[in-house]
């Protein structure tokens, strides 16, 4: 039934509403999810302070609420002045701890309160063999919240030019099913002891190879793609790693595979350099 529906819809949604619960009025050209998690608050700083727009203010959190009222609200002029001026949208994308509402649960949602730039995604348990599902669900949660172009995911351990990234973006507004990134395949590892070990190793054929599929570091999906992601995700196949996951879910759809070169980093580097 999902899967008729999707074809029917032709992965169009119905009709989108912004994150105020009212109609968009701009369609935005990019949403970008930074996947993070419990333990990398100095990850995120580091993001805020380097490419995340949100004018941050370095301080504990204060106990003030009139501090806290003011700081949040700082923040959040600078993300909608990103939103408004350019167009693109950026979280941090969190679970929730498997001891819900133990003490990572409550610094994420002090740290929210804080800085008004999370994407919790409370039906979802943060733990790195879950990295697949959280990226599956952020798909569809951001489709859901947000009307825009493409939608784009990225490790919190890389520094991004979003400039570079709205450019390269921009140029696929013509490929209405464009799966953009890094693209790569390579080999499938058997043993348990190997770094990048896939448990269901044997579902990859005689060769044990991959198939394309866009580098985690940093990869974006249009609209068409994400409402595609939303609708069937009950029924979608994860596998050990997140990226090789968004590869497999688009085998058999109609995508343009865009191997882009500027999304192609590393842990610590530049991703779409100018």
């Amino acid at each position: 039934m999902e899967l008729g529906k999707a074809s029917q819809e032709g992965f169009v949604s119905k009709h989108l509403l912004d994150n105020n619960g009212k109609d968009s009025k701009k369609k935005l050209l990019a949403v970008v999810g930074v996947s993070t998690k419990f333990g990398n608050k100095k990850n995120r700083d580091a993001i805020r302070k380097a490419w995340m727009p949100t004018d941050w203010i370095a301080v504990e959190f204060p106990s003030n609420i009139i501090d806290l009222v003011l700081i949040r609200s700082i923040c959040s002029a600078a993300l909608k002045k990103l939103e408004e001026e350019k167009g693109i949208v950026i979280r941090f994308v969190i679970g929730r701890s498997s001891n819900r509402g133990d003490s990572s649960d409550r610094a994420i949602d002090d740290e929210s309160r804080h800085s008004n730039d999370f994407i919790i995604l409370n039906d979802h348990v943060e733990s790195p063999q879950e990295q697949s599902k959280k990226t599956k669900s952020f798909f569809a949660h951001a489709v859901q919240h947000w009307d825009a172009e493409f939608y784009a995911k990225v490790n919190d351990n890389v520094y991004v030019n979003l400039d570079a990234v709205g450019t390269v973006l921009a140029s696929y507004l013509d490929k209405p099913r464009a799966y953009i990134g890094c693209m790569k395949s390579g080999e499938v590892f058997s043993q348990p002891e190997q770094k990048w070990y896939e448990p269901e190793w044997w579902k990859f054929g005689d060769g044990k190879s991959y198939f394309r599929h866009a580098s985690g570091e940093i990869f974006a999906i249009s609209k068409a793609l994400a409402q595609f992601i939303s609708i069937n995700r009950s029924i979608l196949r994860t596998y050990a790693h997140d990226d090789v996951s968004a590869g497999s879910w688009f085998i058999g759809v109609d995508v343009k595979h865009v191997d882009e070169g500027k999304f192609c980093c590393s842990s610590g580097s530049v991703c779409a350099a100018a």
